[in-house]
């Protein structure tokens, strides 16, 4: 546990001697951990990818190449990150309860895209919204709220 604390820190006070490396903001923090959900079943499925561009799309109103970018950063960001910290944290500092049980409902909606209810992707969520300190009811409440949303699922 002190090893990979003290190598976040090493790593936070090196990013800054890597200008190339992307300095994680909150609409990347949000980006992959959507993208953590939507890959948790190990299958990225096209209507998922199309949800979760749409999503942030909504959520942040980017132009066209700001939201590629994302997009490519966040997938990045998901497939190489070792934990969830740094996102869990940047978005707990920046997100009220209210957002962040509404980050919550936005995976759910991805985790349910492809007309599949996976465990993995249910576990993820579950896990996420535990670091997030989104109560069990709420992450249950967000759960109902997709579903009732769309009666495919």
């Amino acid at each position: 546990m002190i090893d990979s604390i003290q190598r976040f820190f090493n790593d936070m006070m090196a990013a800054g001697d890597r200008p190339n490396e992307p300095v994680i903001s909150l609409e990347l923090a949000t980006a992959a951990l959507l993208f953590e959900v939507a890959r948790a079943d190990y299958h990225l499925d096209g209507s998922e990818v199309a949800l979760l561009r749409d999503l942030l799309q909504r959520r942040f109103k980017l132009a066209e190449a700001e939201l590629d970018e994302l997009m490519r950063l966040a997938r990045e960001e998901a497939e190489s990150a070792v934990d969830h910290y740094q996102f869990v944290s940047l978005v707990k500092e920046h997100f009220d309860y209210d957002q962040r049980c509404e980050l919550v409902r936005m995976m759910w909606s991805l985790s349910l895209a492809d007309g599949e209810q996976h465990h993995l992707e249910e576990h993820r969520i579950r896990r996420l919204a535990e670091l997030l300190h989104v109560s069990h009811s709420d992450f249950i409440r967000a759960k109902l709220r997709v579903q009732e949303d769309d009666p495919g699922n």
